[in-house]
């Protein structure tokens, strides 16, 4: 430095009077640093300069032109450069996968375009990072700069900006005389030296936007790669690459690489123990490596009970959070489900929506939950882990019972929701502890039903979870509000066990409407899955509930349920005198209930062969019926239909089929739907038209296997052989009879085998 800069600093410490601690409390400096300025090794930044003019009561403006020469004697001539200096680590030997990720960054590479590769913890940032500055190396002769910023390092405090700078100033080759103590100067004097080179700097590591703001290249043809657990949204002009866990074979690959070769053994295993995250696999992989004596049998046993050792990768990211967040990462760890929403998320942890979308934004942000679908959100498997082993000894995590409570409260309030718009006439009283802070606004019936397809999973894990965790109440509601869904979806099988194995909680509740309704479901269960005598006792239960507690409408719909199991036992004339019961009992007022207890009538009546009464029962009630709700119209359509086949018009009995089939196309119910199409098969059939109606009876066969309906794929194959028996296709008719049997003995439907066993002797 400048021996005159340096005379002159000396006098004006001397004239403060002050001792080097003092003066550097007055000029917010520090004493290593104007020890380094009285002593001649650097020049301070003109502020420095100003604050000891000011201390010692001089003019500072006879010293710039001093200042400005001392700092040109700084500026090295061209010649005098330092060479290309490469610091990139060794680039990985088992690299795989990331082909999409390492073009798109060999593209900004070309352009000069910073960017930020973002992801959980062990994903492989730095990996893909080294592997592309490597492949670059050739392209930036200007050097190959990697510093790692400790943004979550275990032990260590993140790298402060200034520190940054001073360390990649000095990989430039700049001595420390040249390095300014200022942070602002010396980010400017690091954008200064990158403008003249074309060089790569990974900023690894980062912990946030703010630390390596400016540490970023300015104008020039520098590149600049950033790795960081957080999304650096506040950087404007730097391209964001998220790196998910590995896909499955590109872990198998990464094992199989890391561990030298094949090895015999459950691959798999290792891989769903290890979420298919990289570092996980990567330690895993060493483990067995470096112990013979172990299979991938010992590893996964191993891994069972330890698991992956990769904790302290995410206790870094959970030091970074603030209290609130911190709580909600530990609450996810508790959902049952594959994922959540925020309306969901805000049950969990009982606070207002607002601040539940925030929080969860925030561990987006930090790769501790993905969004794989807009508003949808997810934990990775080792993250759930993490978050439960976190929350150890916490309030939430001592006792899960009260957030999942509120969550199961959540998915009731949201079924209840949906079944106001679903036209569902069963009463049922299910009890809601605690509203939720808010509920999904649904504007009509599609909106309804994709809200229950998309929560569906996670509404049927929160049931066991409630069952599990003896919450009575929220465990009853969600085992009766998911029959609102069976003729759409199909599994009435698994709604049937829910309502046998919730019975015991309905009765503990003490709620008769909750128990009248329960007992009532059960025997609708029963009864579609074929079990009559069993239904017929639930229903019966249910009857007697409802009437000593004068609910007619409940009473109305039990009776009316047990006609249609003795329809389906083939007691039409029993079936019949229930429903006169049943209609007696209604008030003139109630037109939905009618116009189903007289859909029922119908369909009593057609197996009687009453046909002109069985059009008769539904024509006053079919205009009000489609001025109610779609599935009350198709059924009188159904029994019309069924009415004109067995009067001997297949032509009417098919356009009726087809609008029923219909309806319930439009309505997503798919059980309907199928049996429709079977009543069209049929009435094809009677027309001749076999190649139309095979095609279309498949189509019904194919619905009711894909919602997993058994028993309504056995009626159904045993209605379409009566068909073809009836029209001459004796083979068609075997085939069909037998797979009925099939179906009914292995489920023992009693009141199916027998038909089965008549229909395939007189088609044999």
């Amino acid at each position: 430095m400048s021996e005159e800069l340096t005379e002159r600093l000396r006098q004006l410490r001397d004239l403060t009077g002050l001792s080097l601690r003092e003066l550097a409390r007055e000029v917010r400096g520090s004493s290593s640093s104007l020890s380094r300025y009285f002593s001649g090794q650097t020049v301070p930044p003109w502020p420095v300069v100003v604050a000891l003019c000011r201390t010692a009561g001089r003019d500072p403006r006879p010293l710039r032109d001093v200042w400005e020469r001392a700092r040109c004697e700084l500026r090295p001539a061209p010649a005098a450069t330092s060479p290309a200096r490469n610091d990139l680590p060794h680039d990985v030997t088992a690299f795989v996968g990331r082909r999409q990720e390492l073009d798109e960054l060999l593209a900004a590479a070309r352009e000069a375009s910073p960017v930020a590769i973002d992801g959980m913890g062990g994903v492989g940032k730095t990996a893909l990072a080294v592997r592309a500055a490597h492949r670059l190396t050739a392209d930036f002769p200007g050097g190959q700069h990697c510093l790692d910023l400790h943004g979550f390092t275990p032990g260590r405090e993140p790298l402060a900006p200034a520190e940054a700078l001073r360390v990649l100033l000095s990989s430039l080759g700049l001595p420390p005389g040249r390095i300014p103590e200022d942070a602002t100067e010396r980010a400017a004097l690091w954008r200064s030296e990158l403008a003249t080179r074309r060089a790569i700097v990974v900023l690894d590591n980062a912990a946030d936007a703010g630390q390596v703001r400016d540490l970023l290249p300015g104008a020039g043809d520098s590149f600049a790669v950033i790795t960081s657990r957080r999304r650096m949204v506040e950087l404007d002009g730097v391209r964001p690459i998220s790196l998910d866990v590995l896909a499955p074979e590109d872990a198998a690959r990464l094992f199989v690489t890391s561990v030298g070769g094949d090895r015999s053994g459950d691959v798999d295993e290792v891989l769903r123990r290890c979420g298919n995250l990289p570092l996980a696999i990567r330690v895993a992989a060493a483990r067995l490596r470096h112990r013979p004596a172990w299979t991938l049998g010992t590893l996964v046993e191993r891994l069972r009970e330890d698991g992956p050792a990769v904790s302290d990768v995410f206790e870094m990211s959970l030091r970074q959070l603030d209290a609130a967040q911190r709580r909600m990462f530990r609450l996810l760890g508790l959902v049952p489900g594959d994922d959540i929403d925020a309306y969901g998320a805000a049950a969990l942890a009982g606070i207002p929506l607002g601040n539940a979308r925030s929080l969860l934004e925030d561990l987006v942000d930090v790769h501790l939950l993905q969004e794989p679908a807009a508003g949808r959100f997810r934990m990775h498997d080792l993250l759930r882990q993490a978050a439960r082993t976190d929350a150890a000894g916490s309030e939430d995590a001592h006792d899960p019972t009260p957030a999942i409570a509120r969550l199961g409260d959540y998915y009731l309030s949201g079924m209840l929701a949906v079944k106001e718009l679903t036209e569902v006439l069963v009463p049922l009283p299910v009890i809601v502890s605690q509203p939720p802070p808010a509920l999904p606004g649904f504007s009509g019936y599609g909106q309804a039903v994709d809200w229950t397809d998309t929560e569906w999973a996670n509404l049927t894990a929160t049931f066991s979870r409630a069952v599990e965790l003896r919450l009575d109440a929220p465990a009853v509601g969600l085992a009766q509000l998911a029959t609102i869904s069976n003729a759409r979806r199909g599994g009435v099988a698994e709604q049937r066990r829910g309502l046998e194995l919730t019975l015991p909680a309905a009765e503990r509740l003490g709620e008769w409407r909750m128990l009248a309704s329960h007992q009532y479901l059960l025997g609708v269960t029963l009864m579609r899955s074929g079990r009559l005598e069993k239904a017929a006792t639930a229903l019966r239960s249910a009857q007697v509930l409802m009437a000593e507690a004068g609910d007619l409408m409940g009473e109305v719909l039990a009776l009316h349920q047990l006609a249609e199991s003795r329809v389906y036992a083939g007691d039409a004339e029993s079936a019949v005198e229930l429903l006169h019961r049943a209609a007696a009992l209604l008030p003139s007022h109630e037109a939905a209930l009618r116009a189903r207890v007289c859909g029922g009538l119908g369909q009593a009546l057609v197996q009687l062969g009453r046909f002109d009464e069985a059009r008769e029962a539904v024509s006053h009630v079919f205009g009000a019926a489609r001025g109610l709700d779609p599935q009350t119209e198709r059924m009188c359509l159904d029994v019309f239909g069924w009415a004109a086949l067995g009067q001997g018009d297949a032509e009417a009995a098919l356009d009726f089929a087809e609008r029923s089939a219909g309806t319930s196309r439009t309505t997503g119910h798919a059980v309907f739907e199928a049996m429709s199409l079977t009543d069209a098969a049929i009435a094809l059939r009677h027309l001749g038209r076999a190649e139309e109606a095979a095609t279309g009876h498949a189509e019904a066969v194919r619905i009711l296997e894909r919602v997993g309906e058994p028993h309504w794929k056995a009626r159904s194959l045993l209605a379409y052989a009566e068909a073809c028996l009836a029209t001459g296709d004796k083979d068609t008719a075997a085939r069909h009879f037998g797979a009925a049997l099939e179906l009914a003995t292995a489920l023992a439907l009693d009141h199916l085998a027998p038909k089965a066993r008549s229909g395939l002797a007189q088609a044999s």
